[in-house]
């Protein structure tokens, strides 16, 4: 798989370990922006993904997918792999 997927995390955030579980189990290589405290990359992130604030949020191939139950709503259809690729 050679998509590049890039999220925004908090480290204890449960959310954001779940969505790193759910690419690592895929075996998916993925930038990870751990923006704990950084309000300058939560703004940016921000920005990036359409005014949302929570994390994770989730990029492949800079399309913004959305956060943790949007990835596996996107897995659970059927429709992740093909992102990936």
């Amino acid at each position: 798989m050679s998509a590049k997927v890039e999220i925004y995390t908090w480290a204890t955030c449960p959310f954001c370990i779940r969505a790193k579980q759910l690419l690592k189990r895929k075996g998916v290589d993925f930038t990870e922006y751990s923006i704990d405290g950084d309000h300058a990359a939560r703004a940016a992130m921000a920005e990036r993904a359409q005014g949302r604030r929570s994390v994770p949020q989730i990029f492949i191939d800079d399309r913004h997918i959305g956060g943790c139950d949007d990835i596996h709503d996107l897995d659970a259809q059927g429709k992740l792999d093909a992102l990936l690729v």
